[in-house]
């Protein structure tokens, strides 16, 4: 190891790894020495650090890498990272402390003038004895990064059992460690709960909301858009829905998809909406970068030319985890061009700091994937920086972004109790989906049951710290311009207070309004929640049953009791009611009900 690595671990420079908090350029940021500490004093040969994607996992786990060859508690490294990018970004990372990883090694002895090697959990899988021979050769610290990829596959995960139950340390590394499946994360401890279920214990934990609160980490402004969806069934039937309405899980899914169809103008409209936004911030981070994420190569292809049409400048476009993508998104970060879109891989891990506006454009709707994507906005830079991230308005999507405060653990078991479901189990096919490293054109896409045939958006709320704001309004319009002109440089408190007064100002103009410009809901968006199909089914039935206790406590009939809560709530019958109708006739009804007793 090179005598620097001792010394510099804690002289690390404001640019290491380019996101020092302010003040604080030859220190550990809080949570890195607080998670050091904890290391040093326990000296434990399994640690699973969970951190917020954003926080500086990278530092900490390099300084404590050298301070362990320092004190020779190890005598080399080997990181385990999910793809060819980031294992390289890891070598980058650690040769500016001094530490030397391979990040080409495939087999035989390595170098001398390497302290270790960087490979990717598919590597392992294919030649665990490889790497076990070189962990019991020598002490070595494994750091397995965004270690809940060695559950993505029963032959990882034993892969990583194989090469590495000799390691004389192992640190574990995760933003995420919630997962939809049961497979056991190796090197993970499980504890169990009064619930009977085991759920994964980390060592130590650095949340979103501390982040947030540290000033670590960017707040998150989600816009949301609804529209008109049309599309054909393999039926022959032609179907139209509204986005955000409560629809089959099968119909959703076919809105989102028809949504995303780059010949619609959904796409086109958000887009337009995003760069817009982007100009906006940019006027406070010169530098601001924008990122699809898209779900297959040919629909990153159609974004990018919309780009092009929308911008008149060309978009970075990276389609597979190759070298030459791995270039490509290296000089993006290192640009200032506005614009790159990106298949699923740049989801997890991959650092460019500037990225500030995000499209999500993908039908991925696990909470790992959705808080991967996320995370590659929320890494901050200076204080007051925002990050903008657009949406479709989709009942899951809308939850996680509602939710990102929410810390999650590995849960090795599925609720016992008959009828509970676990609200983030997701089909098995959409986990593999979310995890799939490359993007290969497989043809299946040809093969599905579905045409999208026209689709338009209208903007429809702001998600913001858990809670809702704005009206409905049509791309274009002022009231949506009114939002895209948020200043990208803002104190979180001062985001929430500037929302409050834009939707003050969108209400008071709609109501100057007269009815027969009202083609929109118009209604705030805490009056308008975003529920499932299944969730109003729940709501109807709610209400049916407080009807019925009430039918025995005030004596009058079912039909008179609905009749009596419509003329005093307004709105449909219960059939056609919407979410918030139901819930405010639910509330009349127990204020009925509290007042007989």
């Amino acid at each position: 190891m090179t005598t620097t690595a001792a010394t510099s671990s804690h002289h690390l420079s404001p640019a290491f790894p380019g996101r020092a908090p302010w003040g604080t350029a030859s220190k550990l940021r809080a949570w890195q020495q607080g998670a050091m500490e904890k290391y040093i004093q326990e000296q434990p040969r399994d640690f699973l650090a969970v951190a917020t994607p954003g926080a500086g996992k990278t530092t900490f786990a390099l300084t404590l890498a050298s301070w362990l060859l320092h004190h020779h508690v190890v005598q080399q490294v080997t990181v385990v990272a999910p793809t060819e990018h980031l294992k390289k970004q890891w070598a980058e990372a650690a040769a500016r402390i001094g530490i030397k990883l391979d990040p080409e090694y495939s087999a035989g002895p390595l170098s001398r003038e390497y302290d270790g090697v960087a490979v990717t959990y598919a590597g392992v899988g294919v030649r665990p004895m490889l790497h076990r021979n070189r962990v019991e050769q020598r002490k070595t610290l494994v750091i397995l990064d965004e270690i809940h990829h060695a559950g993505d596959s029963k032959s990882w995960g034993e892969a990583c059992l194989e090469a590495f139950e000799p390691a004389t340390r192992r640190l574990a590394l995760t933003g995420t460690p919630f997962r939809s499946d049961t497979n056991p994360i190796p090197f993970v401890t499980y504890e169990e709960g009064n619930d009977g279920i085991r759920r994964s214990a980390a060592d130590y934990t650095y949340g979103y909301g501390n982040a947030l609160a540290d000033h670590v980490v960017r707040p998150v402004i989600f816009l949301s858009y609804s529209g008109n969806m049309r599309w054909r069934t393999k039926a022959g039937d032609e179907i139209a829905a509204r986005l955000g309405e409560p629809m089959t899980k099968d119909a959703v899914s076919q809105a989102w998809r028809t949504a995303l169809d780059a010949r619609g103008e959904w796409m086109p409209s958000v887009l337009r909406a995003a760069d817009q936004r982007l100009t906006e911030v940019r006027k406070a981070i010169p530098d601001a970068g924008a990122l699809v994420i898209a779900s297959d190569q040919e629909s990153a292809r159609a974004y990018a030319k919309l780009i092009r049409e929308i911008t008149g400048t060309k978009a970075t476009l990276v389609l597979s985890d190759d070298t030459g993508a791995s270039k490509r998104i290296d000089d993006f970060s290192a640009s200032h061009d506005r614009w790159m879109v990106a298949v699923r891989m740049v989801s997890e891990g991959v650092d460019v700091p500037r990225l500030a506006v995000g499209v999500y454009a993908t039908t991925i709707s696990t909470p790992l994937f959705f808080a991967q994507a996320v995370g590659r906005f929320v890494r901050s830079r200076r204080r007051g920086e925002t990050a903008s991230v657009f949406l479709p308005t989709v009942p899951d999507l809308l939850t996680f972004a509602n939710e990102m405060e929410k810390e999650r653990d590995h849960a090795l078991d599925k609720p016992k109790k008959e009828g509970e479901e676990d609200p983030y189990a997701e089909s098995e096919k959409e986990m593999e989906e979310a995890n799939k490293e490359q993007d290969e054109d497989t043809g299946e896409q040809d093969m599905l049951p579905f045409e999208a045939l026209e689709s338009d958006a209208v903007f429809d709320r702001v998600l913001y710290d858990g809670a809702e704001f704005g009206m409905q309004a049509h791309p274009g319009s002022e009231e949506e311009q009114d939002y895209l002109g948020i200043p990208g440089l803002l104190e979180p408190d001062q985001v929430q207070m500037l929302l409050q007064k834009r939707q003050a100002r969108q209400i008071a103009h709609s109501r100057k309004k007269p009815d027969t410009e009202a083609d929109l809901l118009e209604l705030p968006a805490e009056r308008r929640p975003v529920v499932s199909h299944k969730e109003l089914m729940e709501l109807r039935k709610q209400l049916n049953t407080l009807v019925g206790a009430y039918v025995h406590q005030s004596g009058k009939p079912h039909g008179v009791i609905h009749t009596e809560l419509r003329r005093v709530c307004g709105g449909p019958p219960s059939a056609e009611a919407t979410a918030g109708q139901l819930r405010q006739r639910i509330d009349k009804v127990r204020e009925w009900a509290t007042r007989m007793r």
